[in-house]
């Protein structure tokens, strides 16, 4: 038997986006195909591509009973114990780039969030689709299909303003 594949849709569902744009783009997500043997890091990587997204930023990705809840674990790039401790962690985050999709025990109903940047807020809902088996010599992860255009990373707020008036 081949490597397991999961294919992911990523929702974005609240963002630092301008009404003007979330009129015109009421639906913004990515479907994403990633091997189980692959990270998390390697899933926040294909996100971050995803998106257009050029400057990085911390990220974490939470399981629970919905996107914001980390009741059943988080996880992220390590930080040290002093930056952990400004965010007034409550659990410690284990690390993304050691956690396999295959050692999460996704079902095809899993639904888990990504939370991008932690001073612009981008949250994500993942929804896991499909689970199969990788094709070989294709490489993984990969955008398989877009809906709706990439917001900005960073809002123009100064021609959000001018809009309001």
């Amino acid at each position: 038997m081949g490597k397991t594949l999961y294919t992911l849709e990523v929702f974005l569902y609240d963002a630092p986006a301008s009404e003007e744009f979330a009129k015109a783009n009421p639906v913004v997500s990515r479907t994403i195909e990633i091997r189980g043997d692959q990270t998390l890091q390697d899933l926040h990587d294909a996100i971050f591509a995803a998106f257009d997204r050029w400057e990085e930023h911390m990220y974490e990705f939470h399981f629970g009973t919905g996107p914001h809840d980390y009741s059943e674990g988080r996880y992220r790039r390590p930080v040290p114990r002093e930056m952990a401790d400004l965010f007034g962690e409550d659990t410690p985050a284990s690390n993304a780039a050691r956690t396999t999709l295959d050692s999460l025990g996704l079902t095809e109903e899993t639904v888990f969030g990504y939370w991008f940047d932690f001073g612009d807020d981008w949250y994500h809902q993942v929804n896991v689709v499909a689970i199969g088996e990788a094709k070989p010599k294709v490489k993984y992860p990969r955008i398989t299909a877009r809906v709706g255009e990439s917001p900005p990373q960073y809002m123009d707020y100064e021609d959000d303003e001018d809009d309001d008036e």
